[in-house]
Parts: C-alpha cells; sequence; structure tokens
C-alpha cells in the first residue's frame, strides 16, 4: 500500500515537473485589411500558424492605415501588405522602380529602419487597374489605357466607377489622368465603396471602373482590364511583414510565412477572391482548402 502511495505521489510529483516547464505557445496577433483578398489571407496566415503550435489571435477587417499604425505601435504583430502601398502611402515614395523586386528591395530596407521587417515577396501583384465590360471594349476598341485616353479626348463621353480612396490619391486616378494625358468629366465620375464598382460596371451603370488586379469576378463578371501601355501603375506585391521584436522571439515564424509566400500568384490568389465573392465560401474554407491543396498543413 505505502509503495502505490509513494508511486502516486512521484507520479504527480514528476507531472507538476512537466507542467511548471511547459512552454506556452506563442501568441502572435494577426492582422488584415477589410476586402476580401485580405480576409482569405489574414483566415490562411491564423490556420497555417496554429498548425505551427503559435497560438495567433486574429484581428481582421481593419483600415490600411489602421493596420499599419497596429504594427507600428505593436498592438498587431504580422500582416500582408503591398510594396506600393508601403513605399506611397507610409513612406511617401513615389519613385518609379523598373521591377518588382527593386520596389520590394527599397521597401524592405526603409521599413527595417522602423523595425518592420519585410519577408519574401509573393508574386501576387494586386495593382490598381481600369476595367470595362468585355463586348463594350471590343465594341469601342479599347485595349489599351492610351486608347481610354484618345476616345474621352476624342469626345466619348464615358463614366467611371471610382472608391474614395483611388479618386483622391496622387498615385490613384489624379496620376493615371496626368500620365495618359486625359480627364473624366467630373460629372462623369461616380464615386461608391470598392466592392460596388464591380456591380456598377456588370450591370452597366458606368462604363469603366477601377478594380483590383486579382479580384476574381473580373474573369467570373467577364471583364477586361485595359493594358497599362505606359506602365504607370506601381507594383503592389503582396507580403508578410512582421514586426522584427517579434520575429527575433519566433525566427520560425519566418519560415512559415516566406512557405505560403512561396504558394501565391495571380492565378490562384484571384480563384480564391472568387471562390469567396462570387460562389459564396466563407474565407475559412478559402483559406483552409488552399493550405490543404498546397500541403503546407
Amino acid at each position: 500500500m505505502k509503495c502505490s502511495i509513494r508511486g502516486a505521489i512521484l507520479g504527480l510529483a514528476v507531472a507538476v515537473a512537466g507542467w511548471a516547464g511547459a512552454v506556452p505557445a506563442q501568441t502572435i496577433v494577426v492582422g488584415g485589411k477589410a476586402f476580401t483578398e485580405q480576409q482569405i489571407m489574414t483566415a490562411m496566415t491564423v490556420e497555417l500558424l496554429k498548425a505551427r503550435g503559435f497560438s495567433p489571435d486574429r484581428k481582421a477587417g481593419m483600415g490600411s492605415a489602421a493596420v499599419r499604425a497596429a504594427l507600428e505601435n505593436g498592438q498587431v504583430d504580422v500582416y500582408w501588405e503591398y510594396t506600393g502601398t508601403g513605399l506611397g502611402v507610409f513612406n511617401k515614395i513615389n519613385d518609379k522602380f523598373s521591377s518588382a523586386e527593386d520596389a520590394y528591395r527599397k521597401i524592405k530596407e526603409v521599413d527595417a529602419a522602423k523595425g518592420i521587417v519585410w519577408l519574401n515577396m509573393s508574386a501576387v501583384n494586386n495593382t490598381y487597374g481600369f476595367a470595362m465590360n468585355r463586348d463594350d471594349a471590343q465594341k469601342r476598341g479599347i485595349v489599351t489605357m492610351s486608347d481610354l485616353a484618345k476616345a474621352i479626348k476624342g469626345g466619348a463621353k464615358l463614366t467611371f466607377a471610382s472608391n474614395a480612396e483611388f479618386y483622391a490619391r496622387p498615385d490613384g486616378l489624379p496620376g493615371w489622368q496626368t500620365a495618359y494625358g486625359f480627364e473624366f468629366d467630373r460629372d462623369n465620375v461616380k464615386r461608391m465603396d470598392t466592392g460596388l464598382t464591380y456591380s456598377a460596371l456588370k450591370e452597366r451603370q458606368v462604363d469603366v471602373a477601377v478594380v483590383f488586379a486579382t479580384d476574381g469576378r473580373i474573369p467570373a463578371f467577364n471583364f477586361v482590364v485595359l493594358k497599362d501601355d505606359k506602365n504607370y501603375a506601381a507594383p503592389y506585391n503582396m507580403t508578410p511583414v512582421v514586426r522584427k521584436e517579434v520575429l527575433d522571439k519566433n525566427p520560425k515564424l519566418a519560415d512559415a510565412l516566406n512557405a505560403l509566400s512561396a504558394k501565391l500568384n495571380n492565378d490562384n490568389m484571384s480563384r480564391l477572391n472568387a471562390s469567396v465573392d462570387v460562389d459564396k465560401k466563407t474565407v475559412e474554407d478559402a483559406a483552409s482548402g488552399f493550405l490543404k491543396e498546397q500541403g503546407l498543413i
């Protein structure tokens, strides 16, 4: 009997020692913006980190400025940002770069001084574009942005759907109009929420709309994106960004996020976006399905 008691006590002591020595999973706060692509990436990052032994805390649906501020002040540890936004919006660098890689190297360098690490850039270039209904573009003979400019300068009264940010930011509509030498009549620019630009174009309430290059509604709605024949658009390659302090404590975080970044491109990101916006999957189902398909979980 005494042996049984001693055994039980010894077993309890070992268990307590094990509990005392256990290291809790590191909590990583994962931020994200409000539009579909970002919602998918936030969900995907949370599930991936959970599978790699981290304890992720999801904070999705933030504005662009808000999530960047949260990263800088330590309320968010990691999120996916775009090189063009990091350069132009947060660092006021509007230089022209000869390649996406050059833009990436620049933002990586300037943000390093702020304690922000840009991990490996993905092949997803979610830049801005001008889209039309394919049949209308063909009828008007508009293939490029120069064609659009020529049509407007020739008197075509085309209406344009824009979100508020693109309408106002210097590298948005004002910059495109300057680069191509045209201007929509003020009354022909219809400002609306980002998601509504796609439905307005589909329903032919407008003739042209600003779109994100990887939006799944472009092929689903049979839109055509006009060729940026003067290469005005800055590269907007999606990249995981993380606070250096957090990365130093959790070096395996880079391995997980770089592995995911390497699997992403415009085609599969567009399909993921369409699966949510068109096929009405949840962002969690879309994210989980992709991670499994790619062998990441």
